[in-house]
């Protein structure tokens, strides 16, 4: 078969049995995991890091969550240069850009342990240091998925695509396991960032080495993810392309006008994007507050050294609670978009209130698992609801506003929510029990029945 340089056949070619080679998805796979347990181990340790710098918890929670509104502007850019420049060139750009803010993060923050620079230093270059990861960090995700999309057929390209999506999942279970076990005695609580800098070097090195340079003909249709800030990012499976065509038969231009423009306050999504914003800043609240509740609940607040490891621990296992809903639960129980959003929040709702009494690690650790399972529920059925209440036509847009909806929580809630939490800790435990409650009303009087949007 005549190949296009890279792999990429032909237009209009029988593509059914191409697949990638085992080496190259393995690359992509880790090109994923690298990212996303890199930032799971940052988040893992950076509450030790502010009380070791005597920083307020407000400040360090914004100085690392801010970058989620340079992902959420720039991951469309990439995701078109791609188109371009090739796929190979953005996944470089995306770990340069990932291994520059990781290397860094660590020297700021070993600086200002040490008292080299002032804590107000500090936090200002640690948040200029995030910004490359928010800013070309966000290249690496769209180009893998578009790179797999456009070189395999369609029988093999749901179960590719769904593999490179776990990568995401597994990372966040993996960051915060690995993280205390790469503090070293030299560098201390900083010692993860380097460590997972040089990781994505030496995939960066194997990407080079690797795989093969790519020339592409056509757009690339990956869904725009949203950057893993937390231990339950809503890593989930992907689908194929809903149209049934492989991608690489599809133009880059469309053939036919395009749907008229999709806007939040179309009813037929207005419900769901409510629902998504209530909880998805419930769950962005409760993840910023975990962190520092935990070296408060156990008395870690005068050795945070010792603090890395439980919170490493408690987020690990949110994670392993949220993949067991996603990859278990939903597929097993056979869960309908409107059932897993509503019994998601209602189970994140009793997991929240066994984590604002629990006294000890094991309590806030069930309290924490229980939360995540319910959120590891609502938020795929809260993304399947939006997709399945508009047309085929307008997937692509309403994907973009899903996506928007997923990362605009991470911008200011986290924030907000440990500095109410520093505060009136009652009152930062009662406003997200108000988001949930909201958000089971929306969902249970707004968003269509199951039966209704499966067409049963």
């Amino acid at each position: 078969m005549d190949m296009h340089r890279g792999g990429t056949p032909n237009p209009g070619e029988d593509v059914a049995g191409i697949r990638l080679p085992r080496d190259r998805l393995t690359l992509l796979f880790l090109v994923m995991l690298v990212t996303a347990a890199g930032n799971t181990a940052m988040q893992s340790v950076m509450p030790s890091i502010g009380t070791r710098l005597q920083v307020p918890d407000f400040w360090i929670s914004l100085a690392y969550s801010w970058s989620a509104v340079l992902w959420m502007v720039m991951a469309p850019f990439w995701a078109r240069r791609s188109d371009q420049r090739g796929r190979k060139a953005m996944m470089a750009i995306g770990l340069i850009g990932f291994t520059a803010s990781f290397a860094l993060c660590g020297m700021v923050l070993v600086a200002g342990m040490n008292g080299l620079i002032g804590t107000t230093a500090t936090l200002v270059l640690f948040a200029l240091a995030r910004a490359f990861y928010g800013g070309f960090g966000s290249a690496a995700p769209p180009a893998v998925q578009a790179y797999v999309a456009s070189r395999t057929g369609r029988a093999e390209r749901t179960q590719a695509l769904s593999l490179i999506s776990s990568s995401f999942g597994l990372g966040t279970v993996l960051g915060p396991a690995l993280a205390p076990f790469l503090i070293l005695p030299l560098v201390g609580l900083a010692s993860p960032f380097f460590s997972f800098a040089v990781f994505a070097v030496i995939v960066l090195i194997a990407l080079r080495l690797r795989l093969p340079d790519d020339d592409p003909q056509f757009a690339g249709r990956g869904e725009v993810m949203a950057a893993p800030f937390s231990a339950s990012s809503n890593p989930r499976r992907v689908v194929d392309h809903p149209d049934g065509e492989p991608d690489e038969l599809v133009p880059a231009l469309p053939l036919a006008p395009e749907p008229k423009r999709l806007h939040w306050r179309d009813p037929r999504l207005r419900a769901w994007l409510g629902v998504g914003l209530l909880g998805g800043h419930a769950q962005a609240m409760l993840l910023g507050v975990m962190g520092f509740l935990l070296l408060d609940r156990l008395g870690l607040r005068a050795t945070p050294e010792a603090g890395a490891a439980p919170i490493g621990m408690v987020l690990m296992i949110g994670a392993g609670a949220t993949l067991l809903a996603q990859w278990g639960l939903i597929p097993v129980l056979h869960l309908g978009p409107r059932t897993a959003t509503i019994w998601g929040m209602v189970i994140s709702l009793a997991g929240t209130a066994i984590v604002s009494l629990g006294a000890d690690l094991h309590s806030l650790a069930a309290g924490f698992a229980l939360a995540s399972l319910g959120f590891g529920l609502f938020r795929p059925g809260f993304t399947a609801g939006a997709s399945l209440a508009v047309s085929r036509a307008e997937q692509g847009q309403a994907a973009g506003v899903v996506a928007a909806v997923n990362g605009a929580a991470y911008i200011v809630a986290p924030a907000i929510a440990v500095w109410i939490y520093n505060h009136w800790e009652w009152l930062a435990f009662g406003i997200i029990a108000a988001l949930m409650a909201a958000t089971l009303l929306v969902a249970w009087r707004g968003t269509q029945h199951d039966d209704e949007l499966l067409g049963t």
